[in-house]
């Protein structure tokens, strides 16, 4: 995955592997975990009735904590025999906490977890939605296609990477596809913040200092109020304004990346990661829905597909 070999100089080979990434199963059991423990009042005892099932939460957690730790202790040794990196785990390893002291290894672990939970399934569940709704609209698809090959040159591979930054950046209908899909299925479906002062929101109602403020990305990427009436469509040309530039709307009607000062750290470089995954393979492949399928989402901390998605793939 594009995103641990830019953060950490990691290679999980998901695809090359025949058999499942301990560390991946382990990483969605938690996630699944954490909801149903949201959800579960009594989590604490239901968990302890399903014991002698395997593996168990801290088996998962255990998997999880050692993926990290064993990053971090073989950053150290390559660093120690005079190996230099340039990626998000040298910085924060380069970096000081409070105490104007060097981040120790369990400081180490969060930081990593913490991206891992940022851009490991966001980009990838949101090229899922995207092929699926290329799929289901052969009109968006060939509009996107058409633009990629007018924009792309045929030996794609050999792109130096500032000038495939540069094609990709100007490419308005890939980017207005890509919002549309975040649109009707945000990485993240719903978030929350805990207020750290009294306040009111524009409509009038009160927050109280530690009042937790929720809200449902999901819900108001269809609210008909703020898109129109065809707010359930899939309907890119939305983000196409007259003169044909990207229309940028307001963090607060399209929070897909969360607003104001605690905006995504990662919002360019995952979109950035999203096109360029797109724009390679729709170049190659014509990808068509298996029929027969129930596609819906999974209820979890992001929004992946509940039971994947099969689809033919054929070179174009």
């Amino acid at each position: 995955m594009m995103w641990f070999s830019i953060g950490f100089g990691v290679q999980l080979n998901t695809v090359c592997s025949e058999e499942k990434v301990p560390f991946a199963v382990a990483f969605d059991a938690l996630q699944l975990n954490s909801v149903a423990r949201a959800l579960n009042p009594l989590w604490r005892w239901t968990e302890k009735m399903s014991w002698g099932k395997e593996p168990t939460v801290q088996d998962h957690f255990r998997t999880v904590n050692e993926f990290a730790t064993n990053i971090i202790k073989q950053r150290r040794q390559r660093n120690e025999q005079g190996e230099e990196y340039c990626d998000l785990l040298s910085r924060f390893m380069q970096a000081r906490n409070e105490n104007k002291e060097p981040l120790d290894d369990d400081e180490l672990r969060d930081v990593i977890l913490n991206f891992i939970i940022a851009g490991r399934d966001t980009t990838a569940q949101a090229l899922s939605w995207t092929f699926y709704n290329l799929a289901l609209h052969p009109r968006i698809e060939k509009k996107l296609l058409d633009e990629i090959h007018e924009t792309m040159p045929s030996d794609i591979e050999d792109i130096e990477a500032v000038d495939l930054y540069e094609l990709i950046k100007n490419m308005v209908y890939a980017h207005a596809v890509f919002y549309e899909v975040l649109r009707l299925h945000p990485s993240v479906p719903s978030n929350s913040r805990s207020a750290l002062q009294d306040d009111t929101l524009p409509d009038g109602t009160p927050v109280s200092k530690g009042d937790i403020v929720s809200w449902s990305i999901y819900a108001l990427g269809r609210n008909e109020k703020i898109w129109g009436d065809d707010a359930k469509q899939f309907r890119p040309e939305r983000w196409i304004t007259s003169d044909g530039t990207l229309r940028r709307e307001s963090q607060g009607q399209w929070p897909v990346f969360h607003a104001g000062p605690r905006v995504c750290l990662g919002q360019s470089l995952a979109t950035l990661e999203a096109l360029i995954a797109i724009a390679f393979l729709l170049k190659r492949y014509k990808f068509s829905l298996m029929p027969g399928q129930d596609i819906t989402y999974q209820l979890s901390l992001t929004m992946p597909m509940k039971h994947g998605m099969k689809m033919w793939v054929e070179q174009r």
